[in-house]
C-alpha cells in the first residue's frame, strides 16, 4: 500500500511523504483563506477581506516556504518569502489602524 502512494506522490522515503503532506497543509490553509474571504463578502454583499484571511496567508505561507525549503525550489522560496512579508505587513497596518483609533 504505502508502496503505491509513493509512487502517485512522486516520493521516495517517509521523510519526503511528510514533507509532502505538509505541504498539502499549507496549501489547505491558502484554500481556506479564499473560502473565508468568499463567505464573509456573500455575508456582507460587498467585497470584504477578514482578518483570519491574512492569519491564513501567514499560516499557509510559513508552512509552504517551509516545503519549499525543503524541496531546495528557489522560485517557490522566493514567491513564498515575498508573500508571507506582505501578508505581515496588511497585519501590522491593520493593528496600527486598530490602536489608532482606539485611542
Amino acid at each position: 500500500m504505502s508502496e503505491q502512494v509513493f509512487r502517485f506522490l512522486a516520493v521516495e522515503s517517509w521523510a519526503e511523504f511528510w514533507w509532502v503532506i505538509i505541504g498539502l497543509g499549507g496549501q489547505l490553509l491558502f484554500t481556506a483563506r479564499f473560502l473565508v474571504q468568499w463567505i464573509a463578502s456573500e455575508r456582507a454583499g460587498r467585497s470584504v477581506v477578514p482578518m483570519v484571511f491574512w492569519y491564513l496567508s501567514i499560516g499557509g505561507g510559513l508552512v509552504l516556504f517551509a516545503y519549499a525549503v525543503y524541496r531546495k525550489d528557489p522560485v517557490f522560496i522566493l514567491g513564498q518569502s515575498m508573500g508571507i512579508f506582505i501578508y505581515a505587513r496588511n497585519l501590522w497596518l491593520i493593528h496600527a489602524e486598530r490602536r489608532r483609533d482606539a485611542t
